[in-house]
């Protein structure tokens, strides 16, 4: 695989090769990158709409202008400087790939493309969505990674001959604190769609299946952000994991998301005059961004 951070670069750079597992948590986190930058237009439907009603060729202009913009950010942020041309064009396009593969799922999850819908339709509508989640994805592959172990390790030496003690480790992390971080991480991503007509258009038309699609993604994402991806802040947190606390974790992190997606709908009164499977179903919907929020923000805001 040859999509690389700028960590993963200096490390080949160095002569050594990254493994499956370093390669994965790369993907893993410009996908999760790619799904938090492009998080308002995939609950925007006038970027739903644009699918049906843009001209083709424009459509086609506007990818171009993407991997323009791709080949630009791998050239000059993304990649060592001395790249060569072909290694800029190769991560363009695999970043172009999992934009349109994390548009399609997730735009089939929301039930904005159905087997009903003719092929045109179809890639008019990916496209519009995958295009912004592409530059999420490049942009999240390169900056929102951890230390790699060679840095970890110096910067843990160096903390214990400043201090004279080891630097604090998960043990350390107050429960209740990490949960009040949650929150305020889940409230600040889902606030952005929870007052927009979409949560309801969604919910309303929903089937019981990608409902529980919404649930199985929603949490398979926050435990692979906490405890795999190698996230930026995440090694106070997943220092000897074991897998119950792995599996608890990822059920704290997602009730919290429902429990602040729930607030925020009845806050807004998209609760008022509506069945309560409508209720539901609207928490399920607002708690995907909400547990990226939960994950991703739990680190991104301490």
């Amino acid at each position: 695989m040859s999509s690389k951070s700028g960590k993963g670069r200096r490390a080949a750079q160095l002569g050594k090769t990254r493994s499956l597992a370093e390669s994965l948590q790369e993907y893993l986190r410009g996908i999760v990158g790619g799904i938090m930058f492009s998080l308002p237009l995939i609950y925007t439907m006038e970027v739903w709409w644009a699918g049906f009603t843009e001209h083709p060729l424009r459509i086609f202009l506007y990818f171009l202008a993407t991997f323009t913009l791709l080949l630009g950010y791998n050239r000059y942020a993304g990649l060592r400087r001395d790249a060569s041309r072909l290694e800029v064009a190769i991560d363009s396009v695999e970043e172009l790939g999992l934009g349109i593969l994390v548009a399609t799922v997730f735009l089939w999850l929301l039930g904005r493309i159905t087997f009903d819908m003719t092929a045109d339709e179809i890639v008019g509508t990916v496209v519009m969505e995958a295009m912004t989640v592409a530059i999420g994805v490049s942009v999240g592959t390169a900056q929102l990674g951890g230390e790699n172990p060679e840095e970890a390790d110096t910067g843990m030496k160096g903390d214990q001959q400043q201090t004279g003690s080891p630097s604090p480790d998960r043990d350390d992390v107050d429960f209740w604190a990490q949960v009040v971080i949650s929150l305020c991480g889940a409230v600040l991503f889902a606030a952005n769609v929870a007052p927009t007509e979409e949560i309801i258009t969604i919910a309303i038309e929903i089937s019981s299946e990608r409902l529980i699609g919404l649930v199985l993604v929603s949490m398979t994402l926050g435990a692979l952000i906490l405890f795999y991806s190698n996230f930026v802040g995440a090694k106070q947190f997943t220092h000897g994991e074991s897998l119950f606390t792995t599996i608890s974790g990822t059920i704290v992190t997602y009730a919290v998301a429902l429990v602040a997606s729930a607030s925020i709908l009845w806050f807004f009164g998209r609760f008022d005059g509506v069945a309560p499977i409508t209720w539901v179903a609207q928490t399920v919907v607002l708690a995907l961004p909400a547990t990226l929020g939960a994950s991703a923000g739990r680190l991104l805001l301490q």
